[in-house]
Order: C-alpha cells, then structure tokens, then sequence
C-alpha cells in the first residue's frame, strides 16, 4: 500500500456506525463524513455530549495547580545539561484521580441559586471535558515561553541591566501577541480535516484511554491497563539514565573501540560528534528536543531522516574534510564561537559601555568562526526558510485561494467541524483587538524602555509584519507532518542588516518575529484539540488567556530566582565538573545574538564576512520544492513524490544544536518501529496502544525525573563510576588542523 492511500484510506466500517448514536443528547453521527485522515479517524471520537459542564470550579482549582506547577518545573530543569520537558501529558494523568475524589467528596450545594452567578463546587462526575481544559491550562506552563532567553543572555552571558518587569512585559506580550495570529488563521487551520495535528492524537489517545470505559480484550490490555503498565515500566528504568548509569543517554560504541582516535571520536560521539551508531536508550534524549517519535507519520519521519542523514553525514564531512572555511581548526560538531586560532572568542573584549559593538576592539580580536556544523546548521536554516514558501505555493496554493473564496462551505466539513457548529465561536473581534492593542503596548514599551530592549518602533512593526506573513504556510507544515520549521535566523538575519550592533534589539525582534507565530500555532494546536474533543471554543479561549498569563509570570520568576541562587550558572568554564546547570539552549542563543546583532550578518555572512558563500542556499532552498512539483507533474501515478516535503527535509536538523546526533539517531530508529513496522503490520495494536504508550513514557519519565531531584540532586549526592560518564567520547571536541593547540587535545 502506498503512503498516500494509508493516509487517505476509508477508515471505519460505515455499515457499522450508520445508526450509531453520537451522544448521550442524541446527536447524530455523521458517519459518511468522518475524517478523511486514517490516524484520526481511528484514534478520535465522532460523538459529542452537549450536556457535559466544562467551565466546572474543579476545572479553574486543577487546571491551575497544574499550569503553576508545570511552569515552575519547566522553567527549573530548562537550564540543565540534558533539559527534562515535563508535558501536559503529566498533568493530563495525575488530576484524573484528583478530580474524582473532588467530585466524590465536595458538597453538590448550589450557591446563589436561580441568580446569575448561581454555581456549584460539584457539579456532577467529574468528565472527559473538564479533564481537556484543566489539560489546556497545563501545557500553558508546559511550553517554555522562548523571551525568557533574552533575560537570561543579557544577565548571565553579557551581565548587563534588564529589570524585573521589564522582562515580565516582553514576555507576556509575545505570548499572547499569538492569541492574534491563531485566530486570524484558525479557520485555515482547524476547521479543514486535512489540518489533523498528529501531535493532538497522544492526547486524544489518553483522554479516552482515561475516560471510556471498555472490554478487556481476550488475551490483552485495556487502554487504561496498557497505561498503567508502560508508566510503572517508565517509572522505574527511568532510575538507570537518570541516576544509576547516565551514560545510557549516548551509547556511543566508536569511541570504546577507538579510544585514541580524533576522527573516530569526531565520527562516532552522539554528544560532540556526528553519532554514527550512537544510540541512546533513554526517552529523554529521544523525545526531548523533536517531539514524541510515536506521534511523527511515517512520511514526514523518512524526510527529517533523510535531511539528518544528508546534513550530518554527506555535507558536514565533505566540508570539514576539505577544510572549507577552516573548519578543521575548529571541533566538527559545537556551539561555541572561536577565534582564527581555535581558541574561544572574547566577546565581553568587543563590547563598548553602551552596549554595542566596539569596531576597533573587534579589527584587534579578528573575525569570528564557527564549527562546520554550526555553519551547516545556518546554511539550512536560509534553504528551509525558501522552501517552506515555495513548498506551500506550489502544493497548496490552490486550496487556500478555494477555502479564501469558499470560507468553509459545508462540503468541506467533516464530522467533528459540524459537531463544533453548535457552540458559539469565539468572535474575530475578540481577537483582532488583542492583536491591536498588543501591538500598540509593544511598541510603547520598546520606546519607553529603549535603554534596555533597544528595538525601535519599526522594528516591531516589522517582525510583527514577518509573523503575519509565516503564520500560514508553518502551520500548514506543522499541522500535517508535525514539525515546525523556524523562523529565528531569517528574524535574526533582517534586523541584523537593518540594525546591526545592538545585540538585545537582535533578539526582541527574533522574539516578536519569531515566537509570536510559534506562539500563535500552538494556540492553533490546542484548539484542534478541543476541536476534536468537542469543547466550546469560548471555554477554550479563556482557558488559553488565563493560562498563558499565569505561566509567563511562573517562568519569569523561577529564572530570576535560579539566575540569582544558583552560583555561576551557565558559565562551563566556572561551573565544577559534572555541574548540570549547563544551560545549552541558552549558550545557543547566546551565540546567535553575538553573531547577528552584535557582530551582525554583514560581518560574518556579508561582504564583510567570511561565510558570504552560504547565502547561495536561499536559492537552493527555493529550487527543491519546486523540483519535487516538477517530479510530481512529470510522474503522477509516483504517489510517493507527493509526500516530499523539503520543508522538512531541509529543516531536519533545525533542532541542532543544542539537540545532539544522538537526539536524532535515536528518534528516528522509534519512529521506524512505531509509523513503518507496527502502522503497517501490527495495526489494531498500533490503533489501541500507540498513543497512549507515548503518553505513559512521558509521564512515567516526567514522575521520576521530579523524584530524584528531590531526592538525588537537592541533597547533592552523586554516584561516580565509568557508567556514569555520558558519551565517553573526549577527543570529540578536538581539532584536526596542523599546530592547533587545544587542551586535552593532541597535536597534529
């Protein structure tokens, strides 16, 4: 069966489900118009009862304990070496038992009744719909609002002023400057059944898993019993990687049989290196930084690997082998910025009292340099960002301009569109005066408080401009193939020209640019999911607002606090040996803000620089979608040539680093066995168990991880013995350039 019919394929027996009712109220189920998309239609339910309450006091108590909690523990294991990501899958599961015992114990009085404000602290079982939105408010603190970057580049890493509320308003305003795009864009996005959100199908998974009750099959699990196994199982091995042997998190063998060896170690290491044959047998290290791998469709998991494999192992070797813009002097694989030496770049030494660049400083320290991966890594980013217009263009150009003419005319709606029909929707108004007066509050802020955020009023106007115009053809990507492709280096490369020298303007504008358009799709995101789990959009509106608001504020303060407690955190060169507080994707864009909006693009990838070479990807970039097309004109009967996407292909790597070799060999070797393997020939397991053992690996992880902190780390105990080394590849960080001389590294 080829990958397109998988994907379109009639999904359940009609026959079956034509007098089947939809609902406890009676609604009728739309069985000739459910989703055209199998992975949904086997996954999420085309009934929906209308009686159910959803805005419940157990909704509000719950659903924030679990956004403040979860903000709080994000933002607190953020700064570690090895990031643990608590998802709303966690909350998702630990409120089930609190919500019952709410409803089996709270008294069913109802206060004010026949008045207005007439409510209930109970007021009946505690249900499917409740459980969604108490959902809903703890990914708000699941997500680590990206501003928070900026707070902790400019206190930590340039040790400069940026108060407390200052940086509370640029966070709050780029959270909900999304709230604007998702609902300019929502009926692109959510409404169409194409639009299917594969991230939204663990959860859809466990909340019936969770919720419905069913038969045990004969010889088998239920849901539920499958859930509480795998958790249990999670639970308890996660003690191996998390404590007893962290070298499980990279098992890079190379290294062990060429112990001596720079290029065997360059090769082989799944931390520092390429990570041929690394594999890391820890969930964290799989899911933490592309998402779950059970959740990825098997077409979109061929194209991140194929641009994996094809980055990390065709175009990285051929660059450092050749030693292209001296890349041998530097390691093949870091973040980190060098001089013409090898040696780490000063960059306090080229920064001027009013926190700019100092032009006579930086002629003195010479140019800056960068790994030959870290430059692929920019290389693709200009090649993705090409592709994904053009991509969008040339495959879905003519359903936009049709949904645009259209606005959703019946025949496009599938079951779960029509059922969403009865509740009122939440008015564009609503969301377009969030946009405005967001917009307005942006630029008075960068105004008044220019000294510190140094963005001019066009400047805001402007990444508000590139946000507007990305929103759409990324959600598209990200709503069928469950990646996102970024927008931070195009951000980061226009108002890097426009505006060079002020590296906090840098990184304002890649905000607002940049993250108020990722904000905005993961809005878009949850709303499919109550679109799916049938919730009044007006619930989930509110739910978003509020929980949006309360984790900005969460986050902001558990950094300031770990930022002033914690003793040189995120300095590697201070920090004593075996230290987690690391902080690599803050080192991540620390860099970017030194190299484009101190240094600034034209420095280092114009005119003026040395990487002017990797522009001509731009180019590229646009050139691959639109062979695809051609391919797929040429050869229509090929149905497989559709499914490239280089949007995808291109942005494999988008993720490196801080995400390692190993993050990807390890996903991608999951994903095989659950989208190829058990989608293809174990498929009633896949449809029963798939999402649900996503679900329970992340909570099973998320419990433990939590548990030996408190147990393990607070009270500083610590196991030291060769398992406990991760990678135990030391060379890999080595240059292989005549004469550089590199402590702990030999000499060519």
């Amino acid at each position: 069966m080829q990958e397109d019919e998988i994907l379109t394929a009639p999904l359940i027996d009609q026959e079956q489900t034509k007098n089947t009712s939809a609902s406890t109220s009676g609604s009728p189920l739309y069985s000739n118009d459910n989703s055209p998309i199998e992975q949904v239609a086997l996954t999420v339910p085309t009934t929906d009862d209308t009686t159910l309450r959803e805005l419940t006091f157990r909704t509000w108590v719950l659903g924030l304990v679990a956004c403040v909690l979860l903000s709080f523990l994000n933002q607190f294991f953020w700064y570690r070496r090895e990031p643990l990501s608590i998802s709303a899958v966690s909350a998702q599961i630990a409120v089930v038992p609190l919500g019952h015992l709410m409803a089996a114990t709270f008294t069913d009085r109802v206060f004010f009744k026949g008045r207005k404000f007439e409510f209930s602290l109970n007021p009946g079982p505690f249900n499917v719909k409740e459980h969604v939105l108490i959902t809903i408010f703890a990914s708000s603190g699941a997500g680590n609002p990206y501003a928070i970057h900026v707070v902790s580049a400019v206190k930590v890493f340039y040790k400069k002023e940026l108060t407390f509320w200052v940086s509370l308003i640029v966070i709050v305003t780029t959270q909900v400057l999304g709230f604007g795009w998702a609902g300019m864009f929502r009926r692109y996005l959510v409404e169409p059944a194409a639009m299917w959100w594969p991230q939204n199908l663990v959860q859809v998974s466990l909340f019936r898993a969770l919720h419905e009750k069913e038969g045990r099959p004969k010889g088998g699990l239920t849901r539920n019993q499958f859930f509480l196994v795998a958790f249990i199982c999670s639970f308890a091995y996660y003690v191996f990687p998390g404590y007893l042997m962290s070298m499980l998190t990279s098992i890079s063998w190379l290294c062990w049989v060429f112990p001596n060896s720079v290029i065997a170690q360059q090769l082989g290491s799944g931390l520092h290196g390429l990570g041929i044959g690394a594999v890391g047998l820890d969930w964290s290290s799989i899911s933490s930084y592309i998402g779950s791998p059970l959740a990825s469709p098997w077409f979109a998991t061929v194209n991140i690997a194929v641009g994996f494999a094809m980055i990390t192992y065709v175009l990285t070797p051929f660059i450092y082998s050749f030693n292209f813009f001296k890349t041998k002097t530097f390691p093949i694989f870091s973040d980190d910025l060098f001089t013409y030496t090898g040696q780490q770049y000063n960059i306090s030494s080229i920064i001027d009292s009013n926190f700019h660049i100092d032009l006579e400083a930086y002629e003195r320290e010479g140019h800056l340099y960068l790994s030959s991966f870290f430059v692929l890594t920019y290389a693709v980013s200009f090649a993705c960002l090409t592709a994904t217009v053009v991509h969008v263009l040339l495959f879905h150009g003519r359903e936009l301009w049709q949904q645009s003419k259209s606005v959703f005319q019946n025949k496009h709606m599938d079951v779960h569109t029509k059922l969403m029909r009865r509740y009122k929707q939440v008015p564009e108004w609503w969301f377009t005066c969030i946009l405005l007066t967001n917009i307005v509050a942006t630029i008075f802020i960068c105004e008044y408080y220019k000294d510190q955020l140094q963005l001019p009023w066009w400047g805001v106007l402007l990444a508000c401009g590139i946000a507007f115009f990305f929103t759409l053809p990324i959600g598209i990507i990200t709503a069928t193939t469950n990646q996102t492709p970024g927008l931070n280096v195009i951000t980061e490369y226009i108002i890097g020209y426009l505006y060079p020298g002020y590296p906090v303007a840098n990184m304002c504008f890649k905000v607002y640019g940049y993250i108020s358009m990722k904000q905005g799709i993961l809005f878009l995101q949850d709303f499919k999911l109550g679109h799916y789990m049938k919730i009044p959009p007006r619930s989930m509106f509110m739910a978003q607002v509020v929980g949006s608001l309360i984790s900005a504020l969460v986050h902001l303060g558990t950094a300031w606090w770990l930022m002033s407690t914690v003793p040189n955190i995120c300095d590697r060169a201070l920090l004593p040996p075996g230290s987690p507080w690391t902080c690599p994707g803050d080192h991540v864009f620390y860099d970017a803000s030194v190299i484009w909006g101190l240094i600034g693009p034209q420095r280092i990838f114009g005119n003026l620089g040395y990487y002017s070479a990797i522009n001509w990807f731009f180019l590229a970039g646009a050139i691959v979608p639109l062979l695809v097309w051609l391919a797929h004109k040429a050869f229509p009967s090929q149905h497989w040539i559709k499914l490239i996407s280089a949007p995808v292909i291109l942005g494999g790597v988008i993720n490196m680093p801080p995400a390692t070799a190993v993050n990807y060999t390890s996903w991608i070797i999951i994903a095989f066995l659950s989208g190829f393997i058990a989608y293809r020939y174990y498929r009633n397991w896949w449809s029963r168990y798939n999402y649900v053992l996503s679900g329970s690996l992340d909570a099973g992880l998320a419990f433990m991880g939590v548990l030996l902190y408190l147990c393990i780390d607070m009270e500083h105990i610590s196991l030291n013995w060769w398992g406990n080394k991760p990678d135990g590849c030391p060379l890999a960080s080595c240059p292989t350039a005549e004469g550089i001389m590199v402590k702990g590294c030999p000499i060519f």
